[in-house]
């Protein structure tokens, strides 16, 4: 098994150096930890890019002009072997919330002037060279458009609130950790990600609880993107989230993962997609069509014992809803223009 602590420490001081630099400084921070082909992955309306110079342009400049000054509030943080390339790979995530005052108008959403989260999943490859090659940054745009007071969709089936981070409070693996964790957490994982699938194809809309209950504690906590909503226990994920995605969207396909990895007792998965799926009409608000749209999801878990007992979800759900012709912020923008 590999010794991560040198990936861990790559990114801690990537962090500690970019979020304390001056915004002329960003890019020469970037490129100092990042490889030439460096390539960066974000959600609507990011999408990928490359190069240090176009990730600042795209994403961070805006952002910190919006929201400043900005703290990086770091709830989950740990590394691994990528279980989709037979380990040839190390990745090394960080889950929190981006805060900072709300001064600037971002992405069309007013600005309000107090201040708002960011809920955020950042996920870097790092070399054996020691650069990072590629970054995926997830964050909940629907979230900060709830601060605002701006809310575009159907209400949610779950509960809308500022996630907590881990209820153990052992989320920080900045210390090395016994692999045989790593180890216990992703078999449990992949058990999970089985079943699942073999519900799909089946064909199956229902999922007996009794199957979640083989790799889920039953006091699970769910705490899924804004549209969709928080959960509690796992009869109650199943009412307000799993029964209505499986009623209400049909010809899923599942494409796989970038990067699925454990350390401890903590993991997690991004796809780019993850899966696509037909939408038969009501999830999200959405009409029935014949969209074969994308979702590009992040899941991080805790493990507790021999089952999974808390999950933070994020998906880029106005890149799903774009797909099937819903530009959400355009419509914002216009709405504001009126």
């Amino acid at each position: 098994m590999k010794n991560f602590q040198k990936a861990k420490s790559i990114v801690r001081n990537y962090i500690q150096d970019f979020d304390k630099a001056s915004d002329k400084d960003l890019t020469k921070v970037l490129k100092k930890y990042t490889t030439k082909d460096y390539h960066w992955r974000g959600m609507h309306p990011f999408y990928e890019q490359h190069g240090a110079k176009d990730v600042i342009k795209s994403f961070w400049k805006p952002f910190r002009k919006a929201f400043s000054p900005i703290q990086r509030r770091v709830d989950i943080f740990f590394a691994g072997a990528n279980d989709c390339d037979d380990g040839a790979s190390q990745w090394v995530v960080n889950v929190g919330n981006f805060l900072g005052l709300f001064d600037n108008n971002w992405l069309g959403i007013p600005s309000t002037g107090k201040m708002a989260f960011l809920r955020y999943a950042e996920f870097h490859r790092v070399t054996p060279e020691g650069k990072i090659a590629e970054t995926a940054l997830f964050c909940d745009i629907i979230s900060v458009m709830h601060q605002a007071g701006h809310y575009p969709l159907p209400p949610m089936t779950g509960a809308a609130f500022l996630y907590p981070g881990p209820r153990t409070h052992d989320g920080l693996q900045y210390e090395k950790q016994h692999p045989k964790g790593a180890k216990k957490t992703m078999k449990v994982l992949n058990k999970m990600i089985a079943d699942l699938t073999s519900l799909n194809v089946d064909g199956a809309k229902k999922c007996p609880p009794e199957l979640l209950a083989k790799t889920w504690n039953e006091d699970m906590i769910w705490y899924g993107p804004f549209g969709i909503g928080a959960s509690y226990t796992i009869r109650r994920y199943q009412q307000q989230h799993q029964y209505p995605f499986r009623d209400n969207l049909h010809s899923k396909v599942f494409n796989g993962h970038i990067a699925r990895f454990a350390e401890g007792n903590y993991c997690g998965f991004f796809g780019w997609p993850n899966l696509n799926n037909k939408n038969s009409g009501g999830f999200l608000g959405m009409t029935a069509n014949d969209t074969n749209a994308p979702m590009r999801v992040v899941d991080i878990y805790r493990r507790e014992g021999d089952k999974l007992a808390e999950n933070w979800v994020y998906i880029d759900i106005l890149h799903y809803l774009n797909a099937q012709g819903l530009n959400v912020l355009e419509r914002m923008r216009q709405i504001n223009r009126t």
